[in-house]
């Protein structure tokens, strides 16, 4: 797909294009996406490099946006959005704006919402976090800390596209040797009755909504659970889905940073860990999908997607990281 304007960068599947992301959405077709993969600025107390909106305005800036992509959405295509939380100025209590957010998201138009249908609630973990608000976590110690993000994936429909075989991951040691000496059917204290089925290899695990990436640049981590039970069985024994992502996005030393440094580029500050738009990506698109990130920063979306064959359009207001992100493509350019 292209826009009414040149690209600032091509590569074999996808453009990254310099501008105001709601004036590009304007010229993306109607129906022709099949995947959102976004993270826009939050509304922090702190305010950022790249922008920031307070949380008592954040619904009606977020509102024209959101109007766009329900328009450009395939019927089955899918918004996903990571969006951190905030606190109330002054106060140890939380802001309820990302809560407000999806909940007018999802009214039906007739209640003056937008009609989406929420899929499923994701959770990023990541575990470098620093611990803010430093007041009321490290003087106080009132509040533990704030390490986790809500990523709200939504739909049009309410059967989005999406295929979770696109994510199973490999059985772990105790599941291959549940399979390979068979189950007891019986009933778990909780009530569930676990059948004869379980024990059927359906060729790996069923990923959770918890994304296991601790480990900086490790994308084959996706769904591996960070709990245990007290007799050490791992969650991913039970074949069930959590749902909190676990990665770090602080890396001083990938690629991307080590070049940002060499060509004296200002690095992104809130860069997604790859595990996040990978797990997204393969569990709602395939191949030859098209994929679209409006707030594209250091473009990790974009080059995920570019990676497992998905074309792709990004959009950053930003010319310097915008020129920065093209690092991760260098060997891909046109």
């Amino acid at each position: 797909m292209r826009l009414n304007q040149k690209a600032y960068y091509e590569t074999k599947l996808g453009a990254a294009y310099l501008g105001d992301s709601l004036n590009l959405l304007q010229q993306v077709p109607d129906e022709s996406i099949d995947l959102i993969c976004t993270s826009p600025p939050f509304a922090l107390l702190r305010k950022k490099e790249y922008g920031n909106v307070d949380a008592e305005d954040y619904i009606e800036w977020f509102e024209p946006f959101a109007k766009q992509f329900h328009r450009i959405l395939k019927p089955k295509g899918s918004l996903v959005i990571d969006i951190g939380g905030s606190w109330i100025k002054g106060y140890p209590a939380r802001s309820l704006y990302h809560f407000e957010l999806v909940i007018e998201l999802c009214k039906p138009p007739e209640k003056g919402g937008l009609g989406f249908y929420l899929a499923q609630e994701l959770y990023w973990y990541n575990p470098a976090k620093l611990p803010t608000p430093a007041e009321w976590v490290t003087v106080r110690r009132e509040r533990v800390k704030d390490a986790v993000n809500t990523v709200w994936w939504l739909a049009k429909n309410p059967h989005p596209k999406a295929n979770n075989r696109r994510v199973l991951k490999p059985y772990s040691e105790a599941m291959q040797n549940l399979l390979k000496n068979g189950y007891t059917a019986k009933l778990r204290p909780s009530g569930h009755d676990i059948s004869k089925k379980f024990s059927n290899d359906r060729g790996g695990a069923i990923p959770s909504n918890l994304i296991d990436a601790r480990d900086e640049g490790d994308s084959t981590q996706m769904g591996d659970p960070v709990l245990t039970y007290p007799n050490g069985t791992n969650l991913s024994d039970l074949v069930q889905p959590v749902n909190v992502i676990s990665a770090s996005n602080t890396s001083s030393n990938d690629y991307y940073q080590r070049k940002c440094k060499e060509k004296g580029f200002k690095p992104h500050p809130a860069r997604f860990p790859p595990a996040l738009p990978e797990f997204v990506i393969n569990l709602c698109t395939e191949p030859g999908d098209l994929v679209l990130e409006p707030f594209a920063g250091s473009n990790m979306t974009g080059c995920v997607a570019e990676t497992m064959q998905r074309k792709w359009l990004a959009f950053e207001i930003d010319k310097n990281y915008m020129e920065a992100s093209q690092i991760r493509f260098e060997e891909n350019l046109l």
